[in-house]
């Protein structure tokens, strides 16, 4: 029988391009939308399911198995990117990215790990980000969001082992998406002490994304892993400087790395 795929945030940019191609290597995928009636131009089914809504991820988990008896890979891949100096920031907004970054993909992987335990097997992977291995300037809640979400995997890896179900995380870099229309961006304020170097970064910010890797990358990627029989459990997928980051980073001195991360973003 065909694997079945849930992936959150499947309207869209990465998780778009991942369901597309799972679909095409004859998974049955199910990507997920809070609205999916106005997703009518892929290949594969969309089911209404709101990360940060608990009923709307009962609702769709249920849905699927009602169909297909089982969900055998979950990807957590719906996020959301917040970008701004931390003293600038609406504490709203950086509650909203938590909850969509790390407490959502908490709710989604409490609501399939029974239905996994009962398999007796199971693929969870989440998405987290290569930004996520470092605290980067103007990125300080989006980085914490997605570390956590590492860590996060971690932890749940330990615990499910014994359960036959394995959990791992897949940190991409740069990708050429619309993500960047989607991110919510502290206002440059007048009197900001950081209005110079902020504004300095979101042009930085977004020159990155426009000369990202395809989303193709990371859905081959993905596939690699589900076909794994004893997957890793993180995987970092980007272009060599952004995944030389993260050794740097554990084998430079602290103040090293920062200097060179300063310098990178022209501060």
């Amino acid at each position: 029988m065909s694997k079945v795929v849930l992936i959150t945030g499947a309207s869209s940019g990465i998780g778009r391009s991942i369901a597309t191609y799972l679909h095409s290597k004859s998974y049955k995928v199910y990507g997920t939308s809070r609205n999916p009636e106005k997703i009518t131009d892929v290949p594969f089914e969309m089911v209404a399911l709101d990360v940060l809504e608990t009923k709307t991820i009962e609702t769709a988990i249920t849905k699927v198995i009602e169909k297909e008896g089982k969900i055998d890979v979950l990807i957590n891949n719906a996020g959301r990117g917040i970008m701004g100096a931390m003293e600038d920031t609406p504490i709203e907004e950086m509650k909203a990215g938590f909850n969509t970054n790390f407490f959502g993909p908490i709710e989604l992987m409490k609501k399939i790990l029974p239905v996994m335990r009962k398999e007796k097997k199971g693929l969870i992977i989440n998405v987290t980000s290569i930004a996520g291995y470092s605290g980067l300037p103007f990125r300080s809640i989006y980085s914490s969001s997605k570390g956590a979400l590492e860590i996060l995997t971690e932890s749940v890896s330990m615990e499910v082992k014994k359960f036959g179900v394995n959990v791992v995380s897949v940190a991409p870099g740069s990708f050429a998406t619309n993500i960047a229309s989607g991110r919510y961006y502290t206002p440059v304020l007048e009197d900001s002490a950081y209005k110079e170097a902020y504004t300095k970064n979101l042009g930085v910010s977004n020159e990155y994304v426009d000369k990202g890797l395809k989303p193709i990358v990371m859905a081959k990627s993905i596939h690699k892993i589900i076909e794994t029989k004893k997957p890793k459990m993180h995987y970092k997928v980007g272009a060599f400087m952004e995944k030389f980051s993260v050794v740097l980073k554990r084998i430079l001195p602290d103040r090293v790395y920062e200097k060179l991360i300063m310098n990178h973003y022209k501060l």
